[in-house]
């Protein structure tokens, strides 16, 4: 139903206040109707600040809302909320929830996508309500407020009843699932039967109800273990399992595996602020200028993945037409053209004359080996100043470069690879600008917000962030940096084609640092669009809870489907003696590096940097390293399963007769057990430790005999069928127990449902 969303969708939608928590003396709800930021009485304040703390909202008409704008007061205020959560629904109660985040305490109106889609085939999710919960001030113990509050999407009934419609009939199905879930939990096959029958609502994919009858209607947990791994392996199409458990694969963390590349010939020297790009189709990378610790360079290199060679294309590029000797630059790449594009340098206080403050833009031409100057002065054309440490981004298909950020060099400063300059003056940020390739034009399309400009939004610049641009969703996303002496993790947005800037984290500060990258400036992120996935590095990073900045490594991917970061390599080592005997095995924390990403391999490459070390301020580095994200294969995934039934089946053996379960957990589950592995050895450990617990309340009940020969024969016949006191009840149970645990690795879409009807129960 939903495969594209027109204009329809950027309708504001008309609401009224239903409810609320609390109120204050005049701050009454109503007045988030009305957008005034000069009013400082125009808000809602709770008259508490303890939880919960709401408001529900009530359009005018069913609808789906798909983002929500929160106006704010010109100037910072205690009471703005800093976290808060929204949920939706039909009705006021049983709301669902959609979005979690935060504002900051700033006079800027800020965007947030809500959730706005349900069920594996993306169907619209209608609300008449929506309920805005404020978590937590800016203020400690201060009450919360909102200031106004404006809803975009669409009410157009033809898109809205046929949601709703739909949404009826998904609950209804549910709800039928959860039954026919719940009765065969309880045996009841012929009610699960009859209710499949009247209503035609399937509990499950027919491939995981053969699934049912191998494993817990007949007990065959050898045929079970054959059906796996004809599903995991792609080897059997009897059962018609090609690809199940594709989805589970894809949604397990990363692990990373980093491989450092030695080379015999020639190599790049040690530096940092250099810039590196990647041409996947050719298999080549490219690695121009830097800082060496003492001087800025101008060489051009060349690696060759396939061949694991580096090659010096050109020792000093301004010889031969180029751009000078620099670092603190940026560089894209048009692998279409094979063109190489770079703009902006750091400069020494002293070497700040006007002459050379001038923005020079060059392109490099690979297929003639060939530098052009395509200006001497990008501000003189209608392009930024001379700026550096800013970040530059291509859209090969129209063949627009996009720049952001980085400090403009006017006066004496500091950036992310030189040492720290005394200044008086604030720095200045550049803001967001175009260049379109074809006709060679500059187009401005943000100013910074110290620097509003007419006819054109502000943007919170910055300096040493990172901007990736996804082709397919034909968006800049924007992430961290530095701003004078603020460090951020704000991640937000900005859509080329429609100029539409959205938030999607804010700064949440120290206590969220386990959930999002660190604040700070020189993170190196790349972007997969085919699989959706965003990657950061970290350098640099500030953690609000601690005094000193920090360089450590962690690597993080967001999943822009998700919206949710997820840190799957972390190394918080900082002692000298640590990082040298792991040279070879993983690069130690650095800033000023260079990563670079293959999306078609699935590959990452990093170079260089600089270590931070305090005692060696001009020393760079030279190691070259290969990042791998890997999961967990198909060949770990069904050993994992394999090792799930053996332990179920052992488990069911020892309720009966304990000599063949024994047997069983010396065999089959020995050997299926990574002795190495220490958590796998002590869950084996325990499952030992099970027979001695059957026995133990075995011996217990033949003690309870008043016969002493009854307590002699318990003991003697302890293992035979007459003493077993398990009931097919405790057997379905278990084989159940096992099912539920197995229909995890399979695609909800095909399952029976996660929840459990007896759990939706009002206590």
């Amino acid at each position: 139903m939903a495969s594209k969303e027109s204009s329809n969708f950027q309708k504001v939608l008309e609401f009224k206040i239903y409810k609320c928590s609390s109120f204050s003396s005049c701050y009454v709800p109503e007045n988030i109707l009305v957008d005034k930021p000069s009013d400082q009485t125009s808000r809602w304040s709770s008259d508490i600040d303890t939880y919960p703390q709401f408001l529900i909202l009530k359009l005018r008409f069913p609808s789906i809302v798909k983002t929500i704008t929160f106006g704010k007061y010109e100037k910072t205020h205690v009471c703005n909320i800093k976290k808060f959560k929204i949920y939706g629904s039909l009705e006021p109660q049983n709301m669902m929830e959609l979005l979690e985040n935060g504002l900051r305490n700033d006079s800027i109106s800020e965007t947030f996508d809500l959730k706005h889609m349900l069920g594996n085939e993306e169907n619209y999710f209608p609300v008449r309500y929506i309920k805005i919960v404020p978590l937590q001030s800016w203020g400690p113990s201060f009450n919360f407020s909102i200031w106004h509050v404006q809803l975009t999407g669409t009410d157009d009934v033809n898109i809205v009843k046929p949601s709703i419609e739909w949404f009826n009939a998904y609950r209804q199905k549910e709800v039928i699932r959860l039954c026919m879930k719940h009765f065969r939990k309880l045996e009841q096959s012929e009610i699960v039967e009859t209710l499949q029958r009247v209503t035609g609502v399937p509990l499950e994919d027919p491939t995981l109800t053969r699934l049912y009858d191998l494993l817990v209607i007949k007990g065959d947990h050898l045929q079970a273990e054959c059906f796996i791994s004809n599903a995991v392996m792609k080897s059997n199409m009897i059962y018609n399992t090609v690809g199940l458990l594709n989805d589970y694969i894809n949604a397990q963390t990363y692990r990373a595996v980093w491989t450092k590349l030695s080379f015999n010939d020639g190599k790049p020297g040690m530096r940092g602020g250099h810039q590196m790009v990647l041409d996947p189709i050719a298999e080549l990378l490219y690695l121009f200028g830097g800082w060496d610790g003492n001087q800025d360079l101008s060489d051009l290199w060349v690696y060759n993945i396939a061949s694991n060679r580096w090659t010096i294309i050109c020792k000093d590029t301004e010889a031969v037409g180029g751009p000078s000797a620099r670092s603190c630059h940026k560089m894209c790449l048009d692998p279409d053209r094979r063109q190489l594009f770079t703009l902006g340098k750091y400069l020494d206080a002293e070497y700040r004359t006007p002459e050379n403050l001038k923005s020079d833009f060059f392109v490099y031409d690979i297929e003639s080996n060939k530098w052009t100057q395509i200006s001497e002065d990008t501000f003189a054309v209608g392009g930024p100043q001379l700026i550096f440490d800013h970040q530059m981004s291509m859209d090969v298909e129209k063949r627009t470069i996009y720049i952001f950020g980085g400090r403009v060099l006017v006066s004496p400063t500091c950036s992310e690879d030189h040492v720290m300059m005394s200044s008086s003056t604030e720095p200045t940020f550049s803001g967001l600008y175009s260049y379109h390739v074809p006709t060679g034009t500059w187009n401005k399309l943000a100013c910074d917000i110290a620097k509003p400009c007419p006819n054109a939004p502000t943007i919170r610049s910055r300096a040493g962030h990172s901007m990736l641009f996804h082709p397919g969703l034909r968006r800049l996303y924007i992430f961290a940096g530095q701003r004078g002496k603020e460090d951020l993790s704000d991640f937000f947005t900005y859509e080329v084609d429609t100029n539409h800037i959205e938030h999607i984290f804010n700064d949440f500060g120290a206590k969220d640092s386990n959930h999002v990258p660190a604040a700070g400036f020189t993170q190196r992120a790349t972007i997969d669009p085919e699989l959706g996935e965003i990657y950061v590095l970290s350098g640099l990073s500030k953690d609000k809870g601690k005094r000193f900045d920090s360089v450590q490594n962690s690597f993080w991917v967001y999943s822009i489907k998700n919206n949710k970061w997820s840190c799957i390599y972390r190394n918080d080592n900082v002692g000298e003696k640590y990082w040298s005997k792991m040279q070879d095995y993983e690069p130690c924390p650095r800033y000023a590096h260079q990563l670079v990403y293959d999306h078609v391999k699935k590959v990452h490459f990093l170079f260089g940097g600089n270590p931070g070390r305090s005692c060696l301020p001009n020393l760079r580095l030279d190691d070259f390293w290969q990042l791998k994200l890997c999961r967990p294969s198909h060949e770990q995934i069904l050993k994992g399963c394999k090792l799930l039934i053996r332990k179920h089946k052992f488990k069911e053996l020892a309720l009966n007769n304990s000599v063949e379960a024994l047997e069983y957990l010396q065999t089959k589950v020995s050997e299926i057990i990574d002795h190495n592995d220490v958590e796998q050895t002590k869950e084996f450990q325990l499952l030992t430790s099970l027979l001695f617990r059957e026995q133990n309340s075995l011996l217990g009940e033949a003690t309870n005999s008043n016969s002493s020969d009854a307590v002699l024969g318990n003991l003697i016949n302890m293992d035979t069928s007459s003493l077993c006191y398990s009931t097919t009840r405790d057997i379905h149970s278990l084989r159940t127990e096992l099912y539920d645990k197995l229909t995890e690795f399979f695609p909800e879409s095909s399952t029976q449902p996660r929840a459990n009807l007896i759990d939706l129960l009002p206590l």
